[in-house]
């Protein structure tokens, strides 16, 4: 049985996203309350696998999630696109007439603006987990609030679901990333191998960042994706984070050797085969 931690409680998207991954396999879920929670349990037994969020194509990339992957020495062994699909709840007894406030992570209620706007009758209070807004108002039978979250959580908090698919637009998906101890990498990941993930800085200099890209487009090499971050303390520099897919594995070593000579702190953060998206 594999050992996942992930951030939230059951029920949330990380729970779903991790049983899509591993859905031909008994998991384990070892529930954080923060992504640094994550990293922790990792570091601490060196069999547990994480998975993390990483970019919403609506809310956009998880900076923090890319230090921290970064500063962790962990690998990444595989993604999972999940199509993100809000529902509202409430206790059984409650229902819209008796409804005075809806709680759910500030994200997913950014997500449902439009039908928040509709139901103004609503106080909208921020927490830090979608499933957990469930699961806490299940604990402390908090009347006449509800939870927007996963539809899945109903189940599990003994939740009545009022309404589903409120988010405003239906074209809403995360992108998680499995993650492991460098040493376990090779026997999780797989054979099939097109996508990559690698970090480097650039010397502050006119044109740096156009030779590498430059450099890439020669060994055919796609950008699917280039996210900078200040380095701080020093002005004006930056990390790039750069997602890169490919059809032969050998000239991907290549374009790497290739630019490795004009960047700073070069480092791969994973190979892994491209993920699968899913309801």
């Amino acid at each position: 049985m594999k050992r996942i931690a992930i951030q939230g409680v059951l029920g949330s998207y990380h729970d779903i996203a991790a049983h899509k991954y591993f859905s031909e396999e008994e998991i384990e879920l070892i529930c954080c309350n923060s992504f640094e929670g994550v990293f922790e349990q990792m570091r601490r037994d060196s069999d547990v696998i994480g998975v993390i969020a990483i970019e919403n194509t609506i809310a956009g990339s998880l900076l923090h999630n890319y230090e921290l992957l970064r500063e962790s020495g962990a690998t990444i062994i595989g993604e999972h696109k999940l199509r993100i699909s809000h529902s509202i709840m409430c206790l059984p007894e409650d229902s819209w007439e008796t409804l005075s406030e809806v709680n759910s992570h500030p994200v997913a209620l950014a997500q449902c603006r439009d039908f928040l706007h509709s139901h103004q009758e609503l106080k909208v209070v921020e927490t830090d987990d979608t499933a957990g807004s469930a699961e806490n108002i299940r604990k402390k039978n908090l009347r006449g609030h509800a939870a927007i979250c996963s539809k899945y959580a109903a189940g599990l908090y003994d939740m009545k679901i009022l309404q589903e698919g409120i988010e405003t637009n239906k074209h809403n998906f995360t992108r998680f990333l499995v993650i492991s101890n460098p040493w376990k990498a090779d026997e999780l990941k797989g054979n099939a191998v097109n996508k990559a993930n690698i970090v480097f800085s650039l010397p502050h200099s006119e044109g740096s960042l156009s030779q590498v890209l430059s450099i890439f487009s020669f060994y055919n090499i796609n950008l699917t994706k280039i996210q900078s971050l200040p380095i701080i303390g020093r002005e004006w520099e930056y990390m790039f984070y750069v997602d890169v897919m490919f059809s032969d594995y050998l000239r991907y070593k290549q374009s790497i050797d290739a630019v490795a000579p004009l960047t700073k702190a070069l480092k791969i953060l994973g190979e892994y085969a491209e993920g699968k998206s899913t309801l």
